[in-house]
């Protein structure tokens, strides 16, 4: 076992998913808040749990036009599709899948997570032909009725995918991990990866997690359970798996951050370290000349329809303030679809 440079801990060899992830090349496809299971962990956002819509990173999708422009914006190199359940909308994640790969060739690689409940032999079929990488989640964590029966699922998957391509998707919960680790072990032959994952609270877990488990000083990550996956890791010392420990910081610190970082930008910003954007800027409510006003300054700006604001190079900022006493903005923001700011001042106070 290693830490990886991602705040991670690794076994073998990352997922081929987790690579493109962890550089922050992947597009986060989500079908839809509709799940097939309820699990007492999950840490969904109520919006998203509640959301029927789709989402390709931030943005909102109405069709597969609007998630192709996220991922042309975001220089993806690949999809993870994930939920609530897919399969709830079986019929969109294979036309999704399906428009990806045609849109940016086999080599755009799409790994989709899904529950059992609604997992079948043939919508598997299916979406094998255009997704690359397959990540159950498994039930027994919360019923234990059906954990024989969705093994037999896996297994049967396994005979037509190659286990090259299935892995298991695991939350880490600190009291469960001996049932995790022989759950891994009953299905070793049959899987090539394990991703597990370090508990996290959310407002939709926060009540039964306050009660039933110790926060760590970061108040959100859940204590004991990076030191149940890293014991997890160490029990399965002589297996051939990849077994990745992805933490909350690797998440927050690199795989988000890195995102940031492949997004496009709009003209004359300027991208900090963290894959912010600082941009100087001007607003209006009507144009009323405005812009002819700071063309007859400099060439170097963009008009920002969306926004209703006018971004200047910051070089020439403060040339266009003494002529002009506009009111100009610094402001730091992410270059997500409908970003709010980060910081907002202007040049004068």
């Amino acid at each position: 076992m290693k830490k990886t440079k991602y705040d991670s801990y690794l076994k073998n060899n990352l997922p081929l998913g987790c690579k493109y992830c962890l550089k922050g090349e992947k597009l986060v496809l989500f079908i839809t808040g509709k799940c097939s299971r309820a699990c007492w962990y999950c840490s969904l956002s109520e919006n998203r749990k509640k959301e029927t819509k789709t989402y390709a990173n931030e943005r909102p999708c109405k069709n597969i036009k609007d998630i192709l422009l996220e991922a042309k914006e975001n220089n993806a190199k690949g999809a993870g599709i994930t939920g609530g359940d897919p399969l709830v909308e079986y019929k969109k994640t294979l036309s999704y899948a399906k428009a990806l790969k045609q849109e940016f060739g086999k080599e755009f690689h799409i790994h989709i997570y899904l529950p059992l409940n609604l997992v079948t032999l043939q919508k598997i079929k299916n979406l094998s032909k255009c997704i690359d990488e397959f990540r159950f989640h498994p039930s027994f964590l919360i019923n234990s009725e059906n954990q024989e029966q969705e093994k037999q699922k896996i297994k049967e998957i396994s005979k037509i995918l190659t286990k090259k391509r299935i892995g298991l998707e695991l939350p880490l919960i600190p009291k469960q991990k001996k049932i995790i680790l022989n759950y891994i072990q009953d299905l070793e032959n049959y899987i090539s990866f394990v991703n597990l994952n370090e508990f996290e609270i959310s407002e939709t877990n926060f009540n039964i997690i306050t009660k039933k488990y110790k926060l760590n000083k970061d108040t959100y990550t859940i204590s004991k359970s990076k030191k149940a996956g890293i014991w997890i890791i160490k029990k399965l010392k002589k297996s051939k798996l990849n077994i990745h420990l992805c933490t909350a910081k690797t998440k927050d610190a690199h795989q988000y951050k890195n995102r940031l970082k492949k997004h496009n930008i709009l003209p004359y910003g300027h991208k900090t370290n963290e894959g912010t954007v600082i941009y100087f800027c001007t607003y209006y409510k009507k144009l009323n000349g405005l812009e002819d006003k700071i063309k007859n300054i400099t060439k170097n700006y963009f008009l920002d329809k969306k926004k209703k604001r006018i971004i200047i190079k910051m070089q020439d900022v403060k040339k266009v303030y003494n002529k002009t006493k506009l009111k100009i903005a610094r402001v730091e923001e992410p270059p997500t679809y409908n970003s709010d700011y980060l910081e907002f001042s202007y040049i004068d106070e």
